[in-house]
């Protein structure tokens, strides 16, 4: 592993352990030559699908994506960053069962929405509308009695 301060080609591993779920090594290398530290992670590359957009376009699946809108329409609100990585991770999941090479957007944007629905309503709709396109308050409505009756369908 090249020493990202030196460039050093040959650095040693002096650490290595598995996260927590098992899923990722993290190793604590050192550099023999400029004597620094700093810790490389290894984990399993997955061949993501494709994500066909609703003009037609193609791109990879982003986790890094799904975190960022999932993020503005849980700002401000009560759920931790670790709710927020089980969520991208149920997605992902998700995304990989699906096991086609190219996925709908619609598709991915279902999937949040599912996933938020049962997390956080303020979040569900704050998505929705924005996914949605809401065009006036009928739309916010219609979705607000969505949420109203599948609670009381659940018991809530």
């Amino acid at each position: 592993m090249k020493c990202p301060f030196c460039s050093s080609k040959d650095t040693q591993v002096i650490d290595t352990r598995l996260n927590d779920d098992g899923a990722v090594v993290k190793r604590r290398r050192r550099c023999p030559v400029c004597e620094r530290r700093f810790n490389t992670f290894e984990g399993v590359e997955l061949n993501l699908p494709l994500i066909v957009k609703a003009n037609g376009n193609r791109e990879e699946f982003s986790p890094t994506k799904v975190r960022a809108s999932l993020l503005k329409a849980l700002h401000k609100r009560p759920v931790t960053v670790q709710q927020i990585d089980e969520l991208i991770e149920k997605i992902t999941q998700e995304v990989l069962y699906v096991n086609q090479k190219e996925i709908d957007s619609k598709t991915i944007g279902d999937m949040i929405m599912e996933q938020l629905r049962q997390l956080d309503t303020v979040a569900f709709i704050r998505f929705a509308s924005v996914y949605r396109s809401f065009q006036d308050i009928t739309d916010f409505t219609k979705i607000i009695q969505q949420v109203d009756d599948k609670k009381q369908i659940i018991g809530g």
